[in-house]
């Protein structure tokens, strides 16, 4: 057998014979390592169904189970609007007696009667009444009668009632839900973009791995090839084929984490009819997110982000209404530190004419009125429920303040960690240039003899990790984005 001495010199590339081949084969190599230097982006022309960030937003918020069981709260929040007005409905009731005794007929009384409760607190009456019998109360007036009247709240009662305290606070309550919805929706729409762009980054991985793995499988073809013409030693075969098996063996498990990503991206999908959806295998993420270009990445101004993130984060919205709802618990509860003073007026007459009776002039003729008063003499109960309210409203209020400043110090962290993040990509994208560049320039020098396919190997290796690591910066970037949005409440906007 021919032993073949290791040609330090190289001067294989430059024999005349098989030039033309030599030379298509190094073009082959440079070819394949500028395209593994680039983003794949994803084949969607392939027929492959793709998945972008902004539809992962919209599943989201139209479907996800969270999100519909947001939107029952809300239903159930206007369900109890209109249980709270259902205490201004108008009542009709009627009172009807009759009594018999050893023969004797004592009376037979029937009173229909409509009341009409008002916002302001006054209760409007109409109805008729028909008495007879034997055995009356002197009091009542016998036969047909109509009546219509009015009864006033004087002092307790009169700004806040009970009626109106539960109306406006199911309504502030209808907005709280929604608030809360929005809160829901901002949290859930983190973890979301956070795992889309986590399954973005795998995909990226496996790609360059994949990569990779096509232009090893090449240079060992060409190894071998050259091996066999007695071109190359046989220690360059194993060299290449270890070089080929090490990435081999991570395309597997970047395949494997790419695919496990998306089964974690698929607890966000969900269909139309509560059904989960999952990611088929052959998903892949939009071109648009593919190709992530940092220095277009726009940073919002951090001034702006903060004033909008206390006018409007959902969150902060929810204390301001809690606040809504406690000054209403105090107005009523101050209700109850005034003494009860209540007025009722009725016009009298004769017949079922209502509308007669309404026209009569009042306290002239065919009137009752009367003025209940009550005191409690030392109202313990009613300063001690104000003092209460009053104490809730401060304890909100002071909640409130630390919930602000966590806002604010949330969204300058994440602001900071956003700028540090695109300074880091863009030196790390520098720096892969840098291997890239070297990587090819120790390819030159393979080509005249003055390096060996160790180095070669060694500085592809340190390109693919530079790239790996720019990738991952680059998603970095993009969550850090969405947390900077998060922070602001304004996630569920986009």
């Amino acid at each position: 057998m021919k032993y073949y001495k290791r040609d330090r010199s190289y001067s294989w590339l430059f024999r005349r014979k098989d030039l033309r081949r030599r030379i298509v084969m190094v073009a082959s190599i440079i070819f394949l390592l500028i395209c593994l230097a680039k983003l794949t982006r994803a084949q969607d022309s392939t027929g492959r169904k793709t998945l972008s960030p902004e539809s992962v937003i919209q599943i989201v918020k139209k479907f996800h189970p969270v999100a519909r069981q947001a939107d029952i709260q809300i239903e159930k929040a206007k369900a109890d609007i209109t249980i709270a007005r259902g205490l201004f409905d108008p009542l009709f009731y009627n009172s009807s007696a009759q009594k018999k005794f050893d023969g004797a007929n004592y009376y037979y009384y029937t009173r229909p009667e409509l009341i009409i409760p008002t916002w302001m607190g006054i209760d409007i009456t109409a109805g008729t009444e028909y008495l007879s019998g034997d055995r009356t109360d002197p009091q009542n007036t016998k036969g047909e009668t109509s009546f219509i009247g009015i009864s006033v709240p004087l002092a307790k009662n009169l700004l806040m009632d009970k009626r109106r305290a539960a109306l406006q606070t199911a309504k502030i309550y209808r907005e709280a839900s929604d608030a809360e919805k929005r809160a829901i929706i901002n949290d859930l729409l983190l973890d979301a973009i956070t795992t889309y762009w986590n399954w973005v980054k795998q995909y990226q991985q496996y790609q360059i791995i994949r990569n990779a793995v096509l232009v090893n499988e090449k240079r060992l073809d060409l190894v071998r090839i050259s091996f066999r013409q007695g071109d190359r030693p046989a220690i360059d075969t194993t060299e290449a084929l270890a070089q080929l098996q090490n990435f081999q063996l991570q395309q597997t498990e970047a395949w494997m984490q790419f695919q496990n990503e998306g089964l974690n991206l698929s607890v966000f999908l969900w269909k139309e009819n509560d059904a989960p959806f999952y990611l088929p295998p052959d998903a892949v993420p939009d071109p648009q997110s593919l190709f992530m270009n940092i220095e277009r990445l726009l940073l919002p101004e951090p001034g702006q982000l903060q004033e909008t993130a206390l006018k409007n984060h959902p969150e902060l919205i929810q204390y301001d209404l809690k606040l809504d709802a406690l000054t209403i618990e105090r107005k009523l509860k101050f209700q109850e530190l005034l003494p009860s003073v209540n007025f009722r007026y009725n016009q009298l007459g004769k017949g079922y004419d209502i509308v007669k009776t309404a026209n009569a002039p009042l306290f002239e003729n065919n009137y009752q009125y009367g003025i209940s008063i009550g005191l409690p003499l030392r109202f313990s109960q009613a300063r001690g429920e104000y003092r209460k309210a009053k104490l809730k409203m401060q304890e909100t209020q002071l909640q409130l303040n630390q919930k602000k400043l966590q806002i604010e110090n949330k969204l300058k962290s994440a602001y900071n960690e956003l700028v540090a993040l695109k300074v880091q990509a863009t030196i790390q994208e520098n720096a892969w240039r840098n291997y890239l560049a070297l990587q090819r320039g120790e390819e030159t020098k393979l080509q005249v003899g003055e390096s060996s396919l160790f180095l070669v190997n060694a500085r592809e290796n340190k390109t693919l990790e530079a790239l790996q690591k720019l990738t991952e910066l680059k998603v970095k970037c993009f969550q850090s984005l969405a947390k900077l949005n998060w922070s602001a409440g304004v996630l569920h906007l986009l």
